[in-house]
């Protein structure tokens, strides 16, 4: 009896050191309470859980970029990331951890929750994000989630206003598919090219870098480029 009662005393110290040892205090739901502290973009924030700050990226959709070093800020990418900030202000904001939780930038992988309410799939319904990096063994939405888009490619709205703009490896807007496509052949170049700062510079044939710059677009004008957001190179 008595080597009965210490088995059942010993099992249940160790139950709750291992629940204790926890880095991430869970809800009854699984989910996690967590405070928002920074909207990155439409599929990215920054929280503070635990007392630790950390980035979290949405599991399954991606949004256009508004951040990216080396890219434009894309269509309804603004618009993603306004929405997300509405809708997790003044919100219970939880966090459901995918397995594994981390990706190999070190950031939490989840399903994101403002009152109960799945940002994924409001992102979906309206339009603003694409169903994406579906990866074994986090698929635990992915059908409820190919659902909601296809009623929004249905009703084309957001993204799926744009022709061809969502494509299987990202966001291709026609006007820059079209610029990219132009060659120093035609009477179209000037070079545009995004530094790893973000910072959007075109290059005329007079110019130092002119010949070891590669272009990400071309321009017949300058007055496209710098209508497209690109500066002049200083040299």
């Amino acid at each position: 009896m008595k080597f009965n009662l210490r088995f059942w005393l010993t099992l249940s110290l160790v139950l709750l050191v291992l629940s204790a040892c926890s880095q991430l205090q869970k809800s009854d739901n699984d989910r996690i309470p967590v405070r928002v502290i920074d909207v990155v973009d439409g599929d990215t924030i920054k929280v503070k859980v635990d007392g630790k700050k950390e980035t979290v990226r949405f599991l399954l959709v991606d949004t256009p970029e508004s951040v990216h070093p080396n890219k434009p800020v894309q269509p309804f990418s603004k618009e993603a990331s306004s929405y997300v900030e509405r809708m997790l202000s003044g919100s219970k904001v939880e966090l459901e951890l995918g397995i594994g939780e981390r990706d190999k930038y070190g950031r939490l992988l989840a399903y994101v929750y403002a009152d109960g309410k799945s940002v994924q799939e409001a992102l979906l319904e309206n339009g603003l994000a694409r169903v994406a990096y579906v990866f074994e063994p986090n698929t635990k939405y992915v059908e409820d989630y190919e659902k909601i888009q296809k009623q929004a490619q249905k009703d084309g709205i957001g993204i799926w206003s744009l022709e061809n703009y969502s494509q299987d490896d990202g966001y291709v807007p026609k006007e820059s598919k079209n610029r990219s496509d132009k060659t120093a052949d035609s009477k179209c170049t000037i070079k545009g090219n995004v530094n790893s700062s973000g910072e959007k510079i075109y290059h005329v044939e007079s110019g130092r870098y002119y010949k070891i710059t590669k272009p990400e677009e071309w321009f017949c004008t300058e007055q496209e480029a710098i209508e497209a957001g690109f500066r002049k190179s200083q040299q």
